[in-house]
């Protein structure tokens, strides 16, 4: 086999890993029990394995998700067949897998596709069940429905991967104990846990939108498969509420620039640099949908007011022609509701379009715990720069290369020293 073919069996494997894995650990975690999740995983990986090894030396299928699924399907039926693991099955379609008469139909209907998504919904909230602590909930849900790694999941929490896979051990080891159930919670709950769904899904975008991977700014996979799972969240009634709109309307403003952030040669394109007509005006529209949508509620969220900022920029006709007084004033909002650095900092650098650079960097300058971040410093640099300070816009521009690992945002930053000269 040439490394070429072996390089496309590894690079379809890793896609389809990527969008079938969690829905295979959901559909199987709903066979075997919540408490048993690590049984479906295993099943999952060793179904991955095979496909690399049999693919490898012969055709790959013309069918490889249904390949997968046959393969993960046939593997859990053979172990159910087993009475020790039969005798321990407890769910509600228990009876339909324990009788040799109905295991096979029962699990073929469980890979169908409203099956299949029905599972991805229970497998979300039971994830976010109560007993597990916010950051456990969002760690499980990003390695077994999201198909994160440790490593990447680190990145998005800010810690090690040491810290993440103990994390999981202990999460797991709670769900046996307790027996959590693979469920829908009650209504009163619901808003609840649908509120932490979506912010694991809005971690797992933001992972893909701008990637703590060297050599991948962006990572269009994790930010489709977080798309998927929250249009899953809006077709079901049980859980299609006015902030999950808005979410689905912030992502697709965000996805409709990714032809135009990166150029031919992988250089990052500024904002006010990018060419708007190559812009994706079918997920704009679609995402001014989904803000029509989520007006429906009585009540506003933070993902509403992100949504309506990230719509101002999709909908100006150029850089200049954007309404930089409505960001101003709606990030000044978001800014009193969260508290967070980061919008601040995002609010400073509207704050220079709007008010003038000195005053930016006036703010900028008296924040506070943000000294580490690349793009505090770069847009401290770009604010010297722009206000005639090439001197300090040069220190702060190296500092920042200090706080990255990524190769576009180092290209850039370098352009932007190279500019200081």
């Amino acid at each position: 086999m040439t490394d070429n073919s072996n390089k496309e069996v590894h690079q379809i494997v890793d896609h389809l890993f990527r969008h079938e894995a969690g829905k295979m650990v959901a559909v199987l975690t709903r066979v075997f029990g919540f408490p048993n999740i690590e049984q479906a995983e295993d099943i999952v990986q060793d179904t991955i394995i095979r496909a690399l090894e049999t693919w490898k030396y012969g055709k790959i299928p013309e069918n490889p998700q249904a390949w997968l699924y046959r393969t993960a399907k046939n593997k859990a039926i053979d172990l159910i067949r087993r009475q020790k693991v039969k005798h321990k099955i407890e769910n509600d379609i228990a009876p339909l897998l324990k009788s040799e008469y109905t295991l096979v139909p029962a699990m073929n209907e469980m890979f169908t596709e409203n099956e299949i998504k029905d599972s991805q919904l229970r497998m979300m909230f039971a994830c976010c069940h109560p007993s597990i602590s916010q950051e456990a909930q969002i760690t499980l849900m990003l390695k077994t429905l999201c198909g994160l790694s440790t490593h990447e999941i680190g990145k998005a929490f800010l810690t090690s991967e040491d810290t993440i896979q103990k994390r999981l051990y202990r999460t797991r080891e709670k769900i046996k104990e307790e027996k959590i159930p693979l469920d829908y919670p009650g209504a009163n709950a619901m808003t609840e846990r649908t509120d932490t769904v979506l912010k694991t899904l809005y971690l797992l975008f933001n992972e893909g939108y701008n990637s703590s991977h060297p050599e991948r700014l962006i990572r269009e996979d994790l930010c489709e498969e977080a798309m998927r799972l929250c249009i899953l969240l809006t077709e079901n009634p049980k859980t299609n509420l006015p902030q999950a709109n808005a979410m689905l309307a912030l992502m697709c403003y965000h996805i409709s620039r990714f032809n135009t952030r990166l150029d031919d040669k992988g250089f990052i394109v500024l904002l006010k640099d990018q060419d708007r007509t190559q812009w994706n005006r079918f997920l704009i529209e679609r995402g001014n949908r989904f803000m029509q949508l989520s007006a429906e509620g009585d009540t506003i969220h933070d993902y509403h007011i992100e949504a309506a900022i990230a719509s101002v920029h999709a909908n100006a006709m150029s850089y200049d022609e954007t309404n930089w007084q409505m960001i101003l004033q709606l990030y000044s909002t978001l800014l009193q509701r969260t508290n967070s650095p980061m919008v601040a900092l995002n609010r400073c650098v509207v704050l220079g379009e709007v008010e003038g650079y000195e005053k930016a960097i006036a703010e900028l300058e008296k924040m506070k715990g943000l000294e580490e971040n690349c793009y505090y410093n770069t847009s401290l640099g770009e604010m010297y720069m722009k206000n005639g300070d090439k001197g300090k816009a040069k220190a702060y521009f190296q500092k920042a290369l200090a706080f990255t690992s990524s190769n576009a945002e180092i290209e850039l930053i370098r352009r932007k020293l190279a500019d200081c000269s």
